[in-house]
């Protein structure tokens, strides 16, 4: 079993254990989600762009932004396993979209698209 699968299986435990599967509809685990990643995006209000890697790495820091992306990754993971998409295959699917929608010819180095 791969470590993306034995996440899966634990949260599965996790949620069953505590009957949470009634909760966990598409539509919350999305709200879910969202609001995971706005928790994630309120430990960076207020650094500077130019800050942020190091701000990042700072051991005080490093924990909180740990946490918050982990919670994201689970809501991520319950959506993902409750509308049985496979996250990697998703992702490797989306890459191969991006690539043909940002050519590295007029996509380099640059933020906008094409």
């Amino acid at each position: 079993m791969d470590r993306l699968s034995e996440l899966t299986t634990l949260l599965r435990e996790f949620v069953h254990e505590r009957e949470w599967e009634q909760f966990h509809d598409p539509k919350n685990l999305a709200m879910a989600l969202a609001s995971e990643a706005g928790e994630l995006l309120a430990e960076y209000r207020w650094v500077r762009n130019e800050d942020a890697d190091a701000w990042s790495r700072d051991p005080k820091n490093t924990g909180r932004v740990a946490a918050e992306a982990a919670d994201v990754g689970i809501a991520l993971l319950l959506l993902c396993d409750r509308l049985a998409i496979d996250p990697v295959e998703a992702i490797r699917a989306k890459i191969q979209v991006n690539r043909s929608n940002y050519p590295v010819g007029s996509s380099r180095g640059k933020a906008q698209r094409p």
